[in-house]
């Protein structure tokens, strides 16, 4: 059944069957936010928490040899990736048992996208650490901070919040698309700034998406990627270094001691590996042949180490956890919850096939790091916050209570009102977003309030609605 047929309103009574009372009964509403009637989604949760177990082997594997060369303690890494990965999935167990409404306010999304604007300028202006070139970390001797990745996130909490809140204007171009972009504009020229081409674009992406999902203009998304493929083009050909991987991309051995080099060692790792891998632990490229191999290239000594098999049971993993997340933003309570559970799904799912795309040779070196599994304390930090707001959103819940106490509450105020306009009728639908429509909590009593007063206002009471209630989760179809 496509969402869009799905009313969360309760239904009106069958007239043939036989009932008491001309209206369903309606549970007492027990609060603001929808009444969580479930638990989160245990294979998302068990998925990524497997996901960063791997992650925490094959960190050590890959940075062994690395960290007895340069420390002289082969378990420097691994103590540190332990410490990011229990903080990571207390962090997330933390996000997924707070609701993820009470980040629907300006006073939580305003703040947040300003600290990673702030995070961005530091960076920009010379405050950040340079690491192989690029000024994108903030080193906070615990751990580096990477803002970019903070940015993504805040990206995804403005849009969800300023989409669902202007939902009846997104049609607007100077409401629903315009502020939206100019705002994942000036962070994605904050992230060029260090350079960080990927990041960039990975905004982008997350910002053309979740317009397209809340149901902006197709002409406006079009007429902004037709300004934006040229400055792309030009920030390609104008960079000697981005042309470079462009060619090493093209053809890995022509210049394999060089600009190739990168590439041509990771397509060597997946080749020694062959179908089963030679082993954990036992990758010869870790020894100082494939730079990065506990970062950027991990998913390469996964490939040798475990071979096809691995390969495609990580694969299996991600492509797992985006129909999981998918899933859980088909079903949220609301548009907020929709957006959200899509930006973070996005957020992840490209960053994983990116990062398997450039190990294999199917994609330009980008420097992202495979999501729960590359070692970094900000990557890991970050992406188990985003999939513990994800896991609250899978949360199941009963919307009718609010909808009807908020309904019930405006038409007692629509009552009291004897200025409303007789004439005023506004028969326009609601506006739909591409997953179907949803009701905004935050916005659900203002709509009320004024069905009732238009009600009122012709004489009459408010008609019960007579579409088919919405189920919830727990309830039988």
């Amino acid at each position: 059944m496509s969402l869009r047929n799905i009313s969360l309103r309760p239904s009106a009574p069958d007239a043939a069957a036989p009932t008491t009372s001309q209206a369903p009964a309606v549970a007492p509403a027990t609060g603001r936010f929808p009444k969580v009637t479930g638990t989160a989604d245990v294979i998302l949760a068990a998925t990524i928490i497997a996901l960063v177990f791997f992650g925490v082997v094959m960190v050590y594997s890959a940075s062994a040899s690395l960290a007895a060369r340069t420390f002289e303690d082969g378990y420097h890494y691994l103590v540190r990736q332990s410490i990011y990965a229990v903080v990571g999935l207390g962090l997330m167990v933390v996000l997924a048992r707070i609701d993820y409404h009470r980040y629907q306010a300006s006073y939580v999304t305003y703040p947040i996208l300003m600290a990673a604007f702030a995070l961005l300028v530091v960076v920009a202006l010379g405050g950040g650490r340079t690491v192989g070139g690029a000024a994108r970390w903030i080193d906070l001797k615990v751990v580096r901070v990477q803002p970019a990745e903070i940015a993504k996130l805040a990206i995804i909490f403005y849009l969800s919040y300023s989409l669902s809140k202007k939902r009846d204007q997104l049609r607007d171009f100077k409401i629903g698309f315009l502020p939206h972009i100019l705002v994942a504009g000036v962070f994605m020229l904050l992230c060029l700034k260090q350079p960080d081409f990927g990041s960039a674009v990975m905004i982008g992406l997350l910002t053309v998406v979740l317009l397209f999902t809340a149901g902006t203009r197709i002409n406006y998304i079009l007429g902004a990627a037709a300004i934006a493929l040229p400055m792309v083009y030009l920030l390609i050909t104008g960079s000697e270094y981005r042309m470079r991987r462009i060619e090493a991309f093209v053809n890995p051995f022509q210049d394999r001691a060089g600009v190739g080099y990168q590439i041509a060692e990771s397509l060597i790792s997946f080749a020694q590996g062959g179908f089963w891998g030679v082993g954990i632990g036992d990758s010869r490229q870790k020894h100082a042949f494939l730079p990065e191999a506990h970062t950027d290239f991990i998913s390469a000594i996964v490939g040798e180490e475990l071979g096809l098999v691995g390969v495609s049971i990580l694969l299996c993993a991600f492509v797992l956890v985006v129909y999981r997340g998918l899933r859980a933003a088909l079903h949220a309570a609301d548009d907020y919850g929709t957006y959200l559970a899509t930006g973070v799904t996005l957020f992840v799912g490209l960053q994983a096939f990116t990062n398997l795309s450039v190990a294999l040779g199917l994609l330009p070196t980008k420097g992202l790091t495979l999501p729960f599994v590359s070692y970094g304390g900000s990557s890991l930090l970050v992406n188990c916050a985003a999939v513990g707001l994800l896991l609250n959103v899978s949360r199941p819940r009963d919307v009718s209570a609010v909808l009807a106490r908020t309904e019930a509450e405006s038409t007692r105020r629509a009552n009291k009102n004897d200025k409303v306009d007789r004439g005023e009728a506004d028969s326009a639908p609601p506006k739909r977003s591409r997953w179907g429509a949803k009701p905004s909590v935050a916005a659900s009593t203002e709509e009320t309030r004024a069905h009732g007063a238009r009600a009122n206002g012709k004489g009459g009471r408010a008609r019960p609605s007579t579409a088919p209630a919405r189920r919830s989760r727990g309830s039988s179809v």
